[in-house]
């Protein structure tokens, strides 16, 4: 868009926002509730056309040339994002092929795809100052509390109404620097994660089977790896009558966009102190709350912390079926940092009484790796035992020659049978090179 059409932008947006905020105001004096979110954009569009219309007589009276219907569909359209999305940002959050965005001020914007290449796009600010403003609207507007972000309060994570994340820092960083995550809620089975290469078959019917037979398993990988969205699939595997509890810095799982298969669920999310240091809630407060919502599961979006000792107690005392996600960069790595988490909450267990804790608690470690810019499960190990301070455990699906999981070790005959009584068809782990049909 041209100088002159952002100027143009920018004035009537701000128009748009001031009729806006006197509605609220309005509403508010009398006692009545706020406008949905449907109402108020369709408030804003007909602002916006009234507004687009004075620009058009404008343009007459001054002998200029007015704006043909496309012009002004485009004009109309980047004003509601600036008013109600996310200004030049809100077109590549509506691009189904963007799965990351990178913004470093108004020199440079990167897009990460979903088939795993990085490219380059326009910048979507005309200034540092304007990025800073535009984040701070956008946690006015979407954020559950009071946030500041300016040079006293450098960061800022907040969800964006489509389930993103956005991760936002100034002042310690050279330029003020936004990062967008999506959430593509739509991949939710395991069906749909076989289609995409995530598992194969054999492993997909593993995966269901020990989630229906209630093991405790945590899902490790990199960044963006795909443990999200694999932990989404396989809650999607939990017996519809069972009570699940979700704790999160943020709402990824998004279980409520699938109630017909959990209808009796309650989702937990951190909260950050206010302005004046109060108020905060952590993970570790959640999940002592959620222990006493009579939870059947309890499932941690992300462990990186103190949480880590609460969770694996409830895993050990009679809420088997629990799972969580964590970064390690492989399934034998998770014991050490897992323990060094339990450490973090300052417990005073010996090194011995925490691996005892583990073995107790956990049943199977899933690792994710990109290779190749897919997304796959290369690994997933089975807890055996604690010695000391050595955690026992087999390898049962291993990387194969591309990388893809196939079967390994030998399963323990009890778990076998364990999987065989929900559904688990053994012959499955007699194909040493996987279910991959291509």
């Amino acid at each position: 868009m041209s100088g002159t059409d952002q100027r143009n932008v920018i004035r009537i947006a701000q128009l748009v926002s001031e009729a806006l905020a006197d509605e609220r105001i309005r509403r508010g004096t009398a006692g009545r509730p706020p406008l949905r979110s449907a109402d108020e954009r369709e408030l804003a569009r007909n602002v916006t056309a009234r507004h687009l219309d004075a620009l058009a007589a404008q343009h007459l009276t001054d002998g200029l040339e007015t704006l043909s219907s496309d012009e002004e569909g485009e004009l109309a359209e980047a004003v509601l994002a600036r008013v109600l999305g996310l200004g030049r940002i809100q077109p590549l959050l509506d691009r189904d092929d963007v799965s990351d965005i990178h913004i470093r001020g108004c020199a440079s914007t990167i897009l990460k795809l979903t088939d795993g290449r990085r490219v380059a796009s326009a910048p979507v600010v005309d200034s540092d100052d304007e990025l800073i403003e535009l984040i701070r609207l956008i946690a006015t507007r979407v954020g559950r509390s009071e946030r500041r972000f300016d040079a006293a309060n450098p960061e800022l994570n907040v969800q964006l109404p489509d389930g993103s994340r956005l991760f936002a820092m100034m002042e310690v960083s050279s330029r003020p620097s936004v990062t967008i995550r999506r959430h593509r809620f739509e991949l939710s089975s395991l069906a749909e994660l076989e289609e995409r290469g995530l598992i194969d078959e054999g492993l997909s019917e593993f995966l269901a089977a020990a989630v229906r037979a209630q093991r405790n398993i945590v899902i490790a990988g990199g960044t963006g790896s795909g443990k999200t969205t694999l932990l989404r699939a396989l809650l999607n595997e939990v017996p519809r009558d069972e009570r699940i509890i979700t704790i999160e810095d943020a709402y990824e799982l998004g279980l409520d966009r699938f109630e017909d298969l959990h209808p009796d669920y309650d989702m937990l999310q951190s909260r950050p102190a206010n302005i004046e240091g109060r108020g905060e809630i952590s993970m570790v407060d959640l999940t002592r709350m959620a222990l006493r919502m009579d939870p059947d599961r309890v499932m941690l979006g992300e462990v990186r912390g103190a949480e880590a000792f609460p969770m694996l107690m409830a895993m050990s005392q009679g809420n088997n079926g629990s799972m969580c996600t964590m970064h390690a960069d492989s399934t034998r790595t998770v014991f050490p940092k897992l323990a060094a988490y339990v450490s973090m909450a300052e417990t005073g267990l010996p090194v011995e009484t925490v691996n005892l804790l583990l073995a107790t608690a956990l049943h199977f470690v899933v690792h994710i790796q990109t290779i190749g810019g897919v997304r796959r499960v290369v690994s997933v190990r089975e807890v055996v035992d604690a010695d000391g301070a050595q955690i026992i455990s087999n390898e049962v699906f291993k990387p194969g020659l591309d990388g893809r999981a196939v079967p390994g070790y030998a399963l323990r005959d009890t778990t076998v049978r364990l999987l065989e009584q929900h559904g688990f068809d053994p012959s499955y782990l007699d194909k040493p090179d996987g279910w991959w049909s291509w």
